[in-house]
């Protein structure tokens, strides 16, 4: 039976989400209070580029099953479920995250909770947070203990939301094992069509559910710079870390995913999330449990000094006047996302070395010039590679891993490539009689 549900904010997780509970059936009203965004929603468009999104919103907006509004009285009136959204940014200057968008939701929403009603947590937040919102609401809702509130972890991989929004791995529900109430209830009302899949659904507590998702991206993120780290050993001794990572991929207790050596994780997830679980463990008095994350972070973000060094390297010492074709924004393929991109961060420390930089993104170009309007941005591959004396490869796009490095040699002033995220066929680039620079592998 269709429920209906309101989606606080509608930026990547949350419009992704409003046009998900739309898709499996559900009557949807996504909030948010940007009027331009909102607009823009209400004409079937998305605001960010999501492969196979705006099929699915403009679909349902048509069908009049998802719907958009900045009055959250509209949608306190209208839904029975209710999720947030919302962004959790690092504060700046801090490593913590900045809870006030959060806040926000449930400020506005708890003194409009005239019946009862169930809100549910998507955001990314501290641990703990979930049950301070819970007393929070519990107090400024007209309902009072009727207004419930649990936490529902997101898990989305940008580039596959829609798929990870309908075809989850797990679902994670956190509630207070004190004031359970109807929270697990709506939550399988709501995900029902999963649920008849087998999905697994997980019953936690509120922190351990707000610590599953913190700590899948500390995991992921550590994996990352781990082999990142590998490949500096591998570059000062003579080793190769793909073959290295094929090797030990084998082993089932490691496996070979996110054991790609490259510029290293961005975006607006792992980054900022790492930094807020140790600022966490820090209020807490643990911050020595997560002291790891530190050095994580810093592999991380060393890697794209090194690109920056081996690309003054590899055209003779000096940037200055040096035309380098910068081939990716994005943070990763099939996004428009440029926070915290190591690809756009290479470009940029390049252009401030006094490179002439041309950048190329298949989807990013708009959302990376508005960062850093000072770099040129081309047109295509061609455009951004004619008469370069250098090619870095930043972004893993697929029209860029199957370039055709002979009629490539052709545009550039000079056949020397940076494989930034290992993600070309060296061998053909090294026989077509380019000097290949892959991360962590044997240069030809």
């Amino acid at each position: 039976m269709p429920e209906r549900i309101s989606v606080f904010g509608t930026g990547y997780l949350g419009a992704t989400h409003a046009a998900g509970m739309a898709e499996l059936g559900h009557e949807v009203i996504g909030v948010d209070i940007d009027p331009a965004k909102i607009d823009l929603l209400r004409r079937g468009e998305v605001p960010f580029f999501e492969p196979g999104l705006s099929d699915v919103l403009r679909r349902h907006v048509e069908s009049g099953r998802l719907r958009f509004t900045t009055d959250p009285q509209e949608a306190a009136d209208f839904a029975d479920v209710h999720f947030i959204g919302v962004g959790t940014p690092q504060k700046k200057g801090e490593n913590a995250a900045d809870m006030r968008y959060v806040d926000a939701v449930i400020e506005t929403l708890g003194p409009l909770l005239t019946r009862p009603a169930v809100i549910l947590g998507k955001s990314t937040v501290p641990v703990g947070t979930a049950a301070r919102l819970a007393d929070r609401l519990r107090d400024i809702a007209p309902v009072g203990d009727d207004a419930q509130l649990g936490w529902n972890p997101e898990f989305l991989r940008e580039g596959f939301a829609v798929q990870d929004t309908l075809f989850p791995d797990r679902l994670v529900i956190g509630v207070d094992p004190q004031r359970p109430g109807r929270i697990e209830e709506a939550a399988r009302r709501v995900y029902a069509a999963m649920l008849e899949r087998d999905t697994p659904f997980i019953v936690t507590d509120l922190a351990t559910s707000e610590l599953v998702k913190v700590s899948a991206n500390a995991f992921l993120a550590t994996k990352i710079s781990f082999i990142n780290a590998i490949a500096e050993v591998c570059e000062a001794s003579g080793g190769d870390v793909i073959a290295l990572a094929d090797a030990i991929g084998h082993d089932e207790r490691i496996g070979r995913k996110f054991l790609g050596a490259g510029l290293g994780f961005g975006g607006g997830c792992l980054p900022k999330d790492i930094r807020a679980f140790m600022a966490r463990a820090g209020e807490l008095g643990v911050d020595q449990a997560l002291t790891f994350l530190r050095e994580v972070d810093n592999v991380n973000m060393r890697r794209r000094e090194h690109a920056v060094e081996l690309a003054t390297r590899v055209v003779g010492g000096s940037l200055s006047g040096i035309h380098v074709a910068v081939l990716g924004a994005a943070f990763k393929p099939q996004s428009d996302d440029v926070r915290d991109s190591p690809a756009l961060d290479v470009a940029g420390s390049l252009h401030l070395r006094g490179a002439d930089v041309r950048v190329y993104d298949p989807e990013a170009m708009r959302n990376a010039a508005a960062i850093w309007p000072t770099l040129t941005f081309a047109d295509s591959i061609d455009d951004a590679c004619r008469g370069a004396d250098l090619v870095i490869v930043a972004t893993e796009w697929g029209e860029f891993k199957t370039m055709d490095p002979v009629v490539l040699a052709a545009a550039v002033g000079s056949t020397r490539i940076i494989d930034g995220r290992n993600c070309l066929p060296s061998q053909e680039w090294i026989d077509a009689g380019w000097d290949y620079y892959g991360m962590g592998r044997h240069s030809g």
